[in-house]
């Protein structure tokens, strides 16, 4: 079970690769880290998981199945929202198995209760997948391995025999400890003078101290404790006690701090030989019987966590999307080497989500694809006119496809991407040395050694902040080179000569990714949010927002005129 994953198939490659630190930031990949949860571990376990792009197609169809299955059964969520916690448990006992400071006892007790917590997971993973008919290979495998787990292990015996050894280990209630006083009364070190299998109760500590307030004498002489015995039934030889040094603070105060969980501390330290001396036959009954299931570990269970998490918190905001009213689907996996794609109602999953968190954004959805009439496409359209919101809907909709995950659309066919590059405005700060073009050309640069013609590129309004004939020369030769290249490209610019070029760069340059126009739409200076093919419109949609808002020569001159009348 150690290298079983939920995440690839068994005896699979795993080959992934990994997102640009720019592609992480322009897919907004944060921001879906917090959607899915609000726990920050949680969102680092996700955000490793996320940025991991893979292309092989029966380890995407794999994620699919399992996805279903998560998506389809609520029950299963939830069982396995519970679990997650106790494998957190387990992932705390597996660290502190590994703390020097805890007492031998502490560590024994540490993993009897890790077995116990390790018991618990495979069987609550094992009820829940008898009783679900979940049809993916890789639940179906996990519960025919859970079930061998628990039938090989011996589970029912293995059970009775933690509980009875948890029995032995807790008739420990209270330790009764004296500690010596130097010169200045303060406490030097410290023994321990029974182990009890009672608690101190208050008014046998009430009846001690009027015995000792009571007594003639400000001192009790010697260190004769007999006199307690009958409180303190697993009082042991008190002629060999053990004595420990404590360590004092420089203002002479003793300092006690116990580790809730290992129960290690600088008393502890001093105690622990006593404590495991006097409780032998107890650490060699718990030593017994963990010699007996040596080979149990709940640790590759702990391994397949994060994995576990994936899928419950993407199938959870799934669920709310659509409840939302939005299309959500498991897309169709095709040949990468067709570099094919499309998309039937594609929108931005961002807005989605935005709208499950309060917003009331009506969103538009879009027909979208890519194929050997057109592979990239040179879009265009006003400001705020929706060209950044589908070239990142179209980013995000495949690696949704590529992680399992239903994507937001009504329907989708895909040929994955080995990876995803993309080329959106920097921040001011990251071009201080080699000025805006320079650092867009350097980046444009490093994106074509890196990508293939299974990649797909992601161009938003790049080479936009230099002069126009600077930034048009340079924008024909990298559309030119994804042509030769042979990707899948979107390149969003509001330089419409670079649009018009398009039948010169398909007929002189090599390559079989056409190159195609889209324009995102508008009518009467309303944005529609739509995307067609059609050749870049130009000042029409200057002049449609002229008129929308009252900004054209002639509007102006008639409002002038009414003034001045």
């Amino acid at each position: 079970m150690q290298d079983f994953s939920l995440l690839f198939p068994q005896n699979s490659e795993r080959k992934q690769n990994t997102l640009t630190d720019e592609a992480v930031n322009d897919l907004s990949i944060d921001f879906l880290c917090d959607a899915l949860t609000e726990d920050n571990y949680e969102k680092n376990l996700l955000k490793n998981i996320m940025i991991k792009v893979t292309d092989d197609e029966e380890t995407i169809s794999y994620r699919r199945d399992i996805f279903d299955d998560f998506l389809k059964f609520p029950r299963l969520r939830e069982e396995l929202s519970d679990l997650v916690v106790k494998l957190a448990d387990l992932r705390e006992i597996e660290r502190f198995q590994k703390d020097q400071d805890a007492s031998s006892l502490w560590m024994l007790i540490n993993r009897l209760r890790e077995i116990d917590e390790y018991v618990s997971c495979i069987t609550r993973i094992k009820n829940v997948l008898e009783n679900l008919d979940v049809k993916s290979d890789g639940m179906t495998t996990l519960r025919e391995m859970v079930t061998n787990i628990y039938n090989d292990s011996g589970f029912p015996e293995l059970k009775k025999d933690i509980d009875e050894t948890f029995k032995k280990a807790q008739k420990l209630k209270s330790i009764t400890i004296g500690v010596n006083l130097d010169g200045l009364l303060r406490p030097k070190n410290a023994g321990v003078l029974s182990l009890n299998d009672t608690e101190f109760g208050k008014s046998g500590l009430m009846k001690h101290f009027l015995r000792f307030t009571d007594s003639k004498d400000d001192l009790h002489h010697g260190t004769d404790v007999s006199n307690i015995k009958n409180f303190h039934p697993s009082n042991p030889n008190t002629s060999n006690i053990i004595i420990g040094s404590i360590q004092q603070s420089a203002t002479h105060n003793v300092h006690i701090e116990t580790n809730d969980i290992t129960g290690a501390d600088p008393l502890s330290d001093a105690l622990k030989k006593s404590v495991t001396d006097i409780l032998k036959r107890t650490v060699k009954d718990i030593k017994s019987t963990l010699r007996k299931y040596v080979n149990i570990s709940g640790y590759a269970l702990i391994n397949l966590m994060p994995e576990i998490i994936f899928y419950i918190r993407w199938a959870e905001l799934a669920d709310k999307i659509t409840a939302s009213g939005m299309p959500m689907c498991k897309a169709e996996i095709v040949n990468s080497d067709k570099r094919y794609c499309s998309f039937k109602e594609i929108y931005n999953i961002k807005l989605a989500i935005k709208n499950v968190q309060g917003d009331n954004i009506d969103i538009v959805t879009n027909e979208f694809d890519f194929n050997d009439d057109r592979r990239i496409y040179i879009l265009t359209g006003p400001n705020r006119g929706g060209k950044t919101i589908i070239t990142q809907a179209v980013g995000l909709a495949m690696l949704m496809a590529q992680w399992g995950i239903y994507v937001p659309a009504f329907s989708a066919v895909i040929s994955p991407c080995d990876n995803i590059y993309t080329h959106f405005p920097a921040d001011e700060n990251d071009t201080v040395d080699l000025g805006r073009l320079g650092e867009e050309s350097k980046r444009l640069s490093d994106i074509f050694t890196k990508a293939t013609s299974r990649s797909l590129l992601l161009l938003n309004e790049s080479l936009a902040t230099t002069n126009v004939a600077e930034g048009l020369f340079i924008a024909k030769d990298v559309v030119k080179a994804m042509r030769y290249l042979g990707t899948r490209a979107i390149f969003n610019t509001h330089m419409h000569e670079l649009a018009r070029n398009i039948e010169e760069i398909n007929n002189n340059t090599e390559g079989d990714s056409r190159v195609a126009s889209m324009i995102t739409g508008i009518s009467q200076g309303k944005r529609s949010f739509k995307v067609s093919l059609a050749p870049p419109q130009g000042v029409s949609y200057a002049k449609d927002i002229a008129d929308k808002y009252g900004v054209t020569f002639d509007i102006i001159k008639n409002n002038i005129d009414k003034k001045r009348n």
